[in-house]
Order: structure tokens, then sequence, then C-alpha cells
């Protein structure tokens, strides 16, 4: 199960172009027929996530959570503090329910200081850390400085950066899905 924001809900590109479901066919194909649900909401927060987080959990039960949401935390001034606890706070709940976890971390914009990008992209690392779960440190590694990959919002990934977004996820879900006992291992 995917909970995100825009990035993951696809924001701007057809549903069969989205990474979430590029990623569904690679898990389908090198690993066996497996469901993936997409619970992502544009606009979320942590907050959000977090409160979303339970039923979604009791609904679909989850062998593996991927968490990808804190952009929009940042971009409203949202305190790291809060967006540090929401995310940990994620993190327990999905492993409390018996699924392994993935974080995505997330990138601010220079413009927001160096103080206050830093410190965001920081609680990424904090929270892997002291959770023990599996962090992929830029969600849009080879995607965010260039602007063909971009739709022209300069946020949102298009339809050409879909497969490298899943590429960046997958190089770290793979071996998690063995770990957690999803599969034997996918080739």
């Amino acid at each position: 199960m995917v909970v995100g924001d825009s990035l993951s809900a696809g924001y701007g590109v057809s549903t069969e172009q989205r990474w979430v479901n590029l990623l569904t066919q690679r898990i389908n194909q090198h690993c066996g027929p497996f469901a993936v649900v997409n619970a992502s909401v544009s606009g979320d927060t942590s907050n959000g996530g977090l409160s979303r987080l339970p039923n979604l959990l009791a609904d679909h039960q989850p062998t593996v959570v991927i968490i990808e949401l804190g952009g929009n935390d940042g971009l409203r001034g949202i305190s790291i503090q809060t967006m540090r606890d929401n995310l940990q706070r994620m993190v327990a709940l999905s492993k409390q329910a018996g699924a392994s976890v993935m974080l995505l971390g997330i990138r601010l914009p220079a413009n927001y200081g160096p103080d206050f990008v830093n410190a965001f992209h920081q609680v990424y690392y904090d929270v892997s850390e002291a959770e023990s779960v599996p962090l992929a440190p830029f969600f849009l590694e080879g995607v965010a400085l260039d602007r063909e990959l971009m739709q022209g919002d300069g946020i949102h990934p298009n339809d050409k950066a879909q497969p490298i977004l899943r590429d960046n996820v997958w190089s770290i879900l793979q071996p998690l899905l063995t770990e957690s006992g999803v599969t034997n291992g996918c080739h």
C-alpha cells in the first residue's frame, strides 16, 4: 500500500502511466501477482496521512506500506517536529499492523533556506534510523532538476518521469518484499 500525496497519486498523469501502476506491473512480472493499493491523496500532509492510516490498515491489511509524505508539510511551513512525529507514528502503526515499511524522502527547493531545507530532509533519515526501516533518500532523484521530466508547474513529475520514480522505489522495495516474506525472492 502506498500512502502519499500528489507525487504518488499521479497528479497530471494518466492512471496507466503513474509510477504506482508501473510498480504494480513490475511486482507482478517479477514477484508474482500482488494487489497494490494506492491510498495517496493530492495535497495530503503527514497529518492527513496519519489520520487516514488506521482505517487504511484495517481495510487493506497490507504486507508492505510505502510512505511518501512530507512535501506538502514543508511547502506549508508545518513544523519539522510535527512532521517527524507524524511520520514516526505512521511507521509505528504500520509495523504494529504487521506491515514492513519503506519511507520515500523528499527535498525542498533551496529557496526555503538551507537551515530549514536541511532539517526537513534530515527527518527522513532520523525516522528511518529510529524505526529501522529502509529509506529512498530522495524519491525524485534523477527527476526533480530535469525540466523535461517535470510538468509546467515545476513541482509534479510528468509521464516521462514515472518509470524513473518506479525504479527509485523498486531498488529498495525488491529486497524488502523478500525480507518481509511476501515472496521467496523477486527476480
